[in-house]
């Protein structure tokens, strides 16, 4: 092993061209901490908010791109026993997993579920963590609930609709296009909504409303979740891609007796992120390992080309994940 890696580092807060190739040291693991060979890295909206200026690493996290990666244990920090040098791992990351090689704790990693290869094995970490802890811990999803997601076609929206199908759900969705929709309905979905030309808040409301809806969107929906929402049902937010401001009948909350929530990821300890890691080992891999649920692939692109990955995924075209190959 050199002492040197190839990544890719955010050169200033900007569009996909400011991520440029550079050469920087092999990080070594801390206490806790495992070194990762990296073969393919997620590409996720977190990433593209980062590079933009406006979602900063924490204070102790690499500063390079990238919440998730697949790979091989190559070096163990102190007091780590649950990993050996030579095992395949996916994993949470604080930070750079543009690179060849990176450190997270041992405890955000999970072994590479059977008969799955890297580069969907790469898929799973940052929108499993995402999507278990908001949906089933936060959100307390139930089978037989009706849930809908928004944004079905997304990394978080595939795996939604699959999990919470898996679990008994009754499942609705919103996509932009026909396409769209039928992968959804194809994953799942026993109603999958184009938003261009039904109004979501209808189409639920003839169905008794939403249990609980997990939503990226923000700006406008948010009142329109609450209108349609099913008596004592729940709003989660994740993120929001048309803003996070809005104007809302706090009395139908009360009538309604809803419950408003959300959560973002990166900036929750390493113990939270180690129990979701285990209630996903526990409860998410058997179905992995079985085949019944997967991640949706979009497309594959170099490391060198991490600005084409983000430009396709702020097109909103993609459906399913999108990766870098780095080794």
């Amino acid at each position: 092993m050199t002492d040197t890696m190839r990544a890719i580092q955010i050169t200033e807060p900007g569009g996909p061209d400011v991520l440029q190739l550079c050469e920087q040291p092999i990080p070594a693991p801390r206490p806790g901490e495992i070194l990762i060979k990296v073969a393919f890295a997620g590409v996720n909206r977190p990433d593209a908010l980062q590079r933009a200026g406006s979602y900063a690493p924490p204070p102790t996290a690499s500063p390079l791109p990238g919440l998730e990666a697949s790979g091989e244990v190559v070096a163990l920090g102190e007091g780590v026993t649950q990993w050996a040098v030579g095992d395949q791992v996916c994993a949470l990351l604080p930070g750079g997993g543009y690179a060849e090689y990176v450190t997270t704790p041992a405890a955000h990693a999970l072994r590479v579920p059977e008969g799955m290869g890297m580069k969907e094995a790469a898929c799973l970490p940052e929108t499993f963590f995402t999507v278990w802890s908001n949906v089933f811990m936060r959100g307390g999803l139930q089978a037989g609930e009706r849930f809908l997601v928004h944004g079905g076609s997304s990394g978080i929206g595939t795996t939604a609709i699959q999990l919470a199908n898996a679990f008994g759900a009754r499942v609705f969705t919103t996509a932009g296009s026909d396409g769209k929709c039928a992968v959804c309905t194809d994953l799942g979905a026993e109603r999958a909504i184009n938003y261009k030309d039904e109004d979501f808040v209808e189409v639920m409301k003839s169905e008794g409303g939403p249990n609980l809806i997990l939503d990226m969107v923000g700006g406008d929906y948010i009142a329109r979740n609450i209108k349609c929402l099913a008596v004592e049902g729940r709003m989660v937010h994740i993120a929001f891609l048309s803003g996070p401001k809005a104007e809302i009948n706090f009395a139908m909350i009360m009538a309604k007796r809803l419950t408003v929530t959300g959560s973002t990821l990166r900036p929750q300890s390493d113990l939270a992120k180690a129990r979701i890691a285990e209630e996903l080992a526990e409860k998410v891999w058997p179905l992995l390992d079985a085949g019944r649920i997967a991640p949706v692939m979009d497309q594959t692109f170099a490391l060198e080309d991490a600005h084409k990955a983000h430009a396709r995924m702020e097109t909103s075209t993609h459906i399913g994940k999108i990766v870098l190959e780095i080794r």
